[in-house]
């Protein structure tokens, strides 16, 4: 951890417990608020610290909805080739993901408006399916 950071937790804690008579309750009040400080929870408002945490979650970002899952298949380079909704389906059952495949072409078709992926018509046997792939 940075040493500016540091000094800057203890005299935000200090701060926080210097209106307090000396004794063992402001002693474990300044350990608490620095504990929570140096971990970084809501009790911080630091500027420093806001631009850690603003970096490390630029970093690592969530894919929670299904069109964020899709188009992280499509950073992995999943749908170089045409790829049709029981691949797409499947793909995602290994990383985890499971959804029924009515579920799959309404992003898709997002996807596509977004011009982050384009949409094919192929045929498969007698029928004619959609294929998605990179643009």
């Amino acid at each position: 951890m940075n040493t500016a950071l540091l000094v800057a937790a203890r005299k935000r804690a200090e701060e926080a417990v210097a209106d307090m008579p000396e004794g063992a309750l402001k002693l474990k009040a300044f350990e608490v608020i620095l504990g929570s400080l140096l971990s970084g929870s809501s009790l911080s408002d630091s500027s420093e610290q806001k631009e850690v945490r603003t970096k490390r979650s630029a970093t690592t970002k969530p894919t929670s909805s299904l069109a964020d899952r899709i188009g992280r298949l499509a950073e992995e380079g999943f749908f170089r080739e045409p790829r049709g909704l029981s691949e797409v389906q499947a793909k995602l059952a290994e990383h985890g993901w499971h959804y029924p495949q009515e579920n799959l072409s309404t992003p898709l078709i997002r996807l596509v408006r977004k011009r982050v992926l384009r949409r094919l018509q192929g045929a498969a046997g007698s029928k004619k399916v959609w294929k998605y792939s990179l643009p």
